[in-house]
């Protein structure tokens, strides 16, 4: 359809060029045609009228001797012939004017024959000198007849080169007004189809800039049913559906935006939601209830530094709440810091949670305090018994039966076990509610693992185990800031456990590697039965004991190793798989 419209556009030229050509060749042609055969009969006209010179100039000379014998005669006979020969083939194409001149050559050359035949009936020219001096009168007569015929013959020819110039020149004002008819005639084509091609482009350009600005209502007008008007049509189309997907994704952001606002309005705890230059964009009813502050100084610090790195602030313990004075009354927050981005909308930030924990804080303190409360009252009575079981065997009372010997070590070990349980839950108070202090100093890790090992060796080479230290060179000389107490704590809880659980022949590792973020790791593993699955996650809760176990023991040892590992700002994790064995690690600040 546009190629139709483009081949009618420019047809009118198209026909006009042909139309110029075939002139230019019709024209050519009768030049040619006017050209070849008028020189052509004055080629032949030329020759002609030589040939007839030539002729009469022969047969007069025949008449020149003193004595015509018979060879002049037929000389004369034969140029005379040759003469009407040549003068009846120049008339039978000649034109009426050319031959009223033949017309006079031929009555010259009458004249001429007619002198001639009276010479040869003289036969001589002693007789005849008047009669030769009129038969060269008549040849004069017919050479001046036949140059009159050449002459007109000359004047015919240049009237036809006038007639050809004019032709031509005829020709070139035809053709330069065609050619600038040509140029007009394309200048308007030009412009018309340049208006009619470029206007629907520049309304398909300003309506797709339009569009591109967000003005999605804005139509091309479909000019035609060609390839354009089908553009314009599909583009319409396409604007028409990202109208309708634009109002679909608004519809479905104020949905949501709504959603997020009443599920913040009805947030019972704090939250914040803070920009990428710390500015708070949004808080719920709740975090206003906090004051006209827009982000409590607490967690100011918290959440720089989470916009910094980009990674969630989530602690788990209540060591991290902070307290904010409510009304008349102070309130535990844990703050929650989750970093935000949206590629979409390019926004980036922060969200901050501030979880209420007052009651569980309250009733933490209060588990804390009546845990330790209770341990530091049972172990005054519970010394006073163990030491009247311990009065009772070392003095070999008389009258003891065995099984009352029995029965009184049983209760002297069940005292010791009851008072390592309560000196155990009495340092798992202290460390939870952070009474407990520690002393920290600079040990090197080598040191430290030599120590370790040497205490560790007492009870594991008894078993029939091996220990094996594993210290990478590098760490041998680091120096660490810690309280050695209370890190060696954890690590005999570690290895007492590895041990207990290892077969005799069995080999318990003890290892200090380099891990990431400056930290330290250290690592106690066995070849043990292993740790079921589900078990895992619940082997550092207090008083927890794995299903199935045969092994004695109360289930805080590993809880209070995380609190210490925990209080030195690492972190504590197990790994295990059933019947390989079990390997237990911790993280310590370099």
């Amino acid at each position: 359809m546009l190629r139709t419209r483009l081949f009618l556009g420019l047809l009118p030229l198209l026909l006009l060029v042909v139309a110029i050509g075939g002139y230019a060749i019709h024209v050519c042609r009768g030049m040619a045609d006017t050209l070849s055969r008028d020189l052509g009969k004055s080629y032949l006209a030329a020759i002609g009228c030589e040939q007839l010179r030539t002729a009469a100039t022969l047969m007069t000379n025949a008449l020149s001797p003193a004595i015509l014998a018979e060879a002049e005669r037929r000389e004369f006979a034969g140029q005379r012939g040759a003469f009407k020969r040549e003068l009846m083939a120049q008339a039978a194409t000649a034109s009426t004017a050319r031959g009223e001149m033949l017309g006079r050559v031929d009555d010259a050359f009458g004249r001429l024959v007619a002198e001639g035949e009276r010479q040869l009936e003289l036969g001589g020219t002693g007789a005849r000198g008047a009669g030769w001096q009129a038969a060269n009168g008549a040849l004069i007569g017919v050479l001046q007849a036949i140059e009159a015929l050449a002459n007109w013959d000359f004047a015919e020819t240049r009237k036809t080169a006038v007639e050809v110039r004019h032709l031509a020149a005829t020709t070139e004002r035809v053709l330069l007004g065609t050619i600038a008819a040509a140029v007009a005639l394309s200048l308007v084509l030009a412009w018309v189809l340049t208006v009619s091609l470029l206007r629907p482009i520049r309304a398909l350009t300003a309506s797709a800039v339009a569009v591109g600005e967000g003005d999605l209502e804005r139509t091309v007008p479909e000019f035609s049913r060609d390839e354009l008007g089908q553009l314009g049509r599909a583009f319409n189309t396409m604007a028409g559906k990202l109208l309708s997907y634009r109002e679909a994704t608004l519809a479905k952001v104020m949905r949501t935006q709504r959603t997020m606002e009443a599920t913040l309005t009805s947030a019972p705890d704090p939250v914040f939601v803070v920009g990428s230059d710390g500015v708070t964009e949004i808080r719920n009813p709740a975090a206003e209830a906090l004051g006209p502050a827009a982000l409590p100084m607490a967690v100011a610090e918290t959440v720089s530094n989470v916009l910094a790195t980009g990674e969630h602030y989530l602690p788990t313990d209540y060591s991290h709440a902070i307290t904010l004075r409510v009304g008349r009354e102070d309130r535990h927050y844990l703050p929650r810091v989750l970093a935000i981005g949206d590629r979409l909308t390019e926004f980036k930030g922060a969200a901050v949670i501030l979880q209420d924990v007052t009651k569980f804080r309250l009733l933490d303190d209060v588990k804390n305090n009546l845990v330790g409360t209770v341990s530091h009252e049972l172990k005054t009575p519970l010394t006073s018994l163990r030491l009247a079981v311990y009065l009772l065997l070392e003095q070999n009372i008389q009258g003891l039966s065995a099984t009352q010997r029995e029965l009184l070590e049983s209760a002297r070990d069940d005292a010791d076990r009851l008072l390592r349980i309560l000196d155990n839950l009495l340092d798992l108070a202290r460390l939870e509610a952070g009474a407990s202090t520690l002393d920290r100093r600079e040990v090197e890790v080598g040191t430290l693992l030599a120590e370790i090992a040497g205490e560790a060796r007492a009870f594991i080479e008894p078993a029939a185990q091996t220990l094996v230290v594993r210290v990478e060179p590098a760490l041998a000389v680091a120096r660490l800031t810690l309280d050695p107490e209370r890190i060696r704590h954890v690590f005999m809880n570690l290895l007492t456990n590895a041990s207990k659980y290892s077969p005799a022949g069995g080999a318990i590792t003890l290892e200090a590697t380099a891990a990431e973020a400056g930290f330290v790791r250290f690592a106690v593993r066995d070849r043990g039965p292993g740790i079921p699955a589900t078990s895992i996650a619940h082997v550092f809760d207090r008083f927890y004991r794995a299903p199935d176990q045969e092994k004695k023991g109360a289930g805080l040892g590993l809880a209070i190793a995380r609190e210490i590992v925990v209080a030195h700002g690492g972190s504590i994790a197990c790994h295990s798989t059933v019947g390989e064995g079990t390997e237990f690690y911790f993280l310590l600040p370099r």
